[in-house]
């Protein structure tokens, strides 16, 4: 043994430790991940029995719209206050508390009653999981430095995707055979199984700084700035405009993409249930290739302006163009290919736009800047189910092709803010003047 391999750099125990806080970042990754599972079944099941609830409760396209857009109604109210409350308070209590409240929220709907139950049931839903995303990125990044967040960050976007496709065939058989609101009971189940597991298995991350201020001695330690430096900034303003006009497209597939398929393209009520995972399952790969070419680019040095804001920028951009091409063609098969391609690339950007904001925002300000953003853009959660709702009601199965237009054309917008505004390197200097 040389006297250099004599003396170790680390303590003793330190590999251990290193080994065993790995293995728990990843424990409570794969947690946080089943944990947006369970948020997004939740939010698509209104979708899936969209036709049930409009026959059972009698409702119009529009009164439909509207109890979709009723989730959304304080999802960014929450939002907003969750995640400033996540810059002091621990994260892994927040997220005990929402995953309890959420599973409580559906058993109004789930016992009985019409449509101002199901409202009423869907606000305080929406209120339980609005702060979802933004806490669950914060509190699965904080376990990883920043070049190691663009795998676990689009590993939470993912649970999104993997919470419609394994969830809407078992849900869609439940409400064709025992109703839409047993559908309700078993989310409700659902999501008092995952509060248990987080109960025993949840902690929060090393790199975050805590309310006393004391950071990891792996992070760089950054003055606190203002709230209004970060949300004046082009980067922050640039990916929430993007992420809005991407948040628009998935809150059309969460709420009315079943109807289209069903009404508009002619699918089966079973079919329909399978066809409508497609485009969260390009979404799904598209979500892993830009975390690895994200990921590939920093690597090798380059910018997050071109690893992430350009990356992202070109999602939407082919989101948008298969949108905009839907009245380009006539047959059932060539639509759906394009609708798929369409809401799966634009629905992709979430963790694009999360792991910028991270990467903008001092420690003591990321949960503020992530809630800020997603109360921002969950905004087109509350208008787009009510803005579809009317263009059914006033074209009839046309609307639905109207809707996929506005989502094209909101996605272009999109892609040149991620294009033009998103430079956090830049943006990370001005703050720190």
């Amino acid at each position: 043994m040389t006297a250099a391999s004599a003396v170790s750099p680390h303590p003793p125990g330190a590999c251990q430790a290193s080994s065993g806080s790995r293995r728990r970042a990843w424990t409570v990754t794969v947690l946080l991940v089943l944990f947006m599972m369970v948020n997004f079944a939740d939010k698509s099941v209104l979708g899936l029995a969209a036709d049930e609830i409009r026959a059972d409760l009698g409702l119009t396209a529009t009164e439909f719209g509207l109890a979709g857009s009723a989730f959304f109604l304080l999802f960014s109210v929450a939002a907003v206050l969750v995640g400033f409350a996540a810059d002091r308070l621990s994260p892994k209590l927040l997220i005990l508390v929402m995953a309890v409240a959420w599973s409580v929220a559906q058993v109004p709907a789930a016992a009985g009653g019409g449509l101002a139950v199901l409202v009423a049931s869907r606000v305080a839903l929406g209120a339980a999981e609005g702060p979802a995303f933004p806490l669950s990125q914060q509190a699965t990044l904080a376990w990883f430095p920043d070049h190691r967040r663009n795998l676990p960050g689009a590993l939470i976007t993912l649970g999104v995707t993997l919470g419609v496709i394994v969830s809407a065939p078992g849900l869609s058989w439940v409400i064709q055979h025992h109703g839409w609101r047993a559908a309700l009971w078993v989310l409700a189940a659902a999501g008092l199984v995952w509060t248990l597991a987080w109960a025993v298995l949840g902690a929060d991350g090393r790199h975050r700084t805590a309310a006393a201020g004391r950071t990891h001695p792996a992070e760089p330690r950054r003055a606190a700035v203002p709230y209004r430096k970060i949300f004046t900034s082009p980067t922050w303003i640039g990916a929430t405009l993007a992420y809005f006009t991407s948040y628009w497209t998935v809150a059309l597939m969460l709420t009315w993409l079943p109807s289209y398929l069903r009404n508009a393209l002619g699918y089966s009520a079973h079919t329909a249930g399978t066809v409508v995972v497609v485009p969260w399952a390009i979404g799904a790969v598209a979500l892993l290739a830009q975390a690895g070419l994200t990921g590939r680019l920093m690597r090798r040095g380059a910018g997050s302006r071109r690893a992430r804001g350009w990356v992202g920028g070109w999602l939407l951009t082919l989101g948008a163009a298969s949108c905009l091409a839907l009245p380009l063609v006539d047959g059932t098969a060539e639509k759906t290919v394009l609708i798929a391609l369409g809401f799966g690339f634009g629905g992709s950007y979430a963790t694009v736009a999360a792991t910028t904001v991270a990467e903008l925002a001092p420690p003591t300000r990321d949960g503020g800047a992530l809630g800020a953003m997603n109360a921002v853009v969950t905004a087109a959660g509350l208008a787009a189910p009510a803005v579809v709702g009317a263009l059914v009601d006033a074209q009839g199965s046309g609307g639905y092709q109207s809707a996929v237009l506005l989502a094209g054309a909101l996605l272009a917008v999109g892609a040149a803010a991620s294009f033009v505004l998103i430079d956090p390197a830049r943006d990370t200097a001005r703050l720190a003047r």
